[in-house]
């Protein structure tokens, strides 16, 4: 999945079109509990589509926290990476959380983002419109593109979630009391709110609308955990792409 809203190489993907199997079936991109060569081969397939290898992507070790590290082919413990480099592919790995793709085409600047309710609660995103202004960007050029994630209507959470959206001040997007005490909790739109808090304008921002827990994708909530992840993916290519 891509969106013309963003110019530099990029993917949200699904589990469609690789070669792992079981409950990984399709282009998982984890290898925690997958057999390696399967990821590495759906990896192999993905990097290739757009124009890069598996050896320049930067990963994350998500911790559900707020840290934004610079991008770096390799892993780093983080959930969110920015770069104003050519030939380095962001990727984040998601099966319910939300990923979030960042650019300033002009600056030639770059995020990418982890947001599960820890993240977003405590403004991931923000974090990263921040870092990237760091590097040249300004707020007001940024595009933001909000992929896949679980909905609120799959995502009833308790009180201890609840709470901590209320304690920061998203509690808009904390639904009424369901039969049995929870309540639904709407990731994309609180992200996209704290997008707007950024800087980044309204007519800039773009979210797919697809819910993880459907059949096309990893749900982690779904699956009691035993699936795989998808990526999403940014990045300039070290000969195209980049500023406008």
């Amino acid at each position: 999945m891509t969106t013309p809203h963003l110019r530099a190489s990029h993917a949200f993907t699904s589990r469609v079109g690789g070669v792992s199997a079981g409950p990984f079936a399709g282009l998982n991109l984890d290898d925690r509990q997958d057999e390696p060569g399967a990821v590495a081969e759906n990896r192999r397939r993905l990097t290739s589509a757009l124009g890069f290898t598996p050896e320049q992507v930067s990963r994350l070790d998500q911790v559900h926290g707020t840290r934004v590290v610079q991008a770096r082919p390799g892993v780093q413990q983080a959930d969110a990476q920015v770069t104003d480099q050519r030939g380095v592919l962001l990727a984040i790995g998601t099966a319910d959380c939300y990923p979030v793709l960042l650019e300033d085409p002009e600056a030639g600047v770059l995020g990418a983002a982890h947001a599960g309710w820890r993240g977003t609660a405590g403004d991931v995103v923000g974090r990263a419109v921040q870092a990237m202004q760091e590097l040249g960007a300004r707020p007001e050029r940024v595009r933001a593109a909000v992929g896949p994630g679980i909905s609120a209507a799959r995502y009833p959470v308790g009180t201890e979630v609840a709470g901590a959206f209320e304690e920061a001040g998203l509690g808009a997007f904390v639904g009424e009391p369901l039969l049995d005490g929870t309540r639904p909790l709407d990731l994309c739109a609180a992200n996209l709110h704290l997008l707007r808090q950024a800087g980044v304008p309204e007519g800039q921002l773009w979210a797919s609308g697809r819910c993880s827990t459907g059949a096309s994708f990893y749900s982690y909530r779904r699956d009691a955990g035993l699936t795989g992840r998808m990526w999403a993916v940014i990045g300039y290519p070290s000969t195209s792409g980049g500023q406008a």
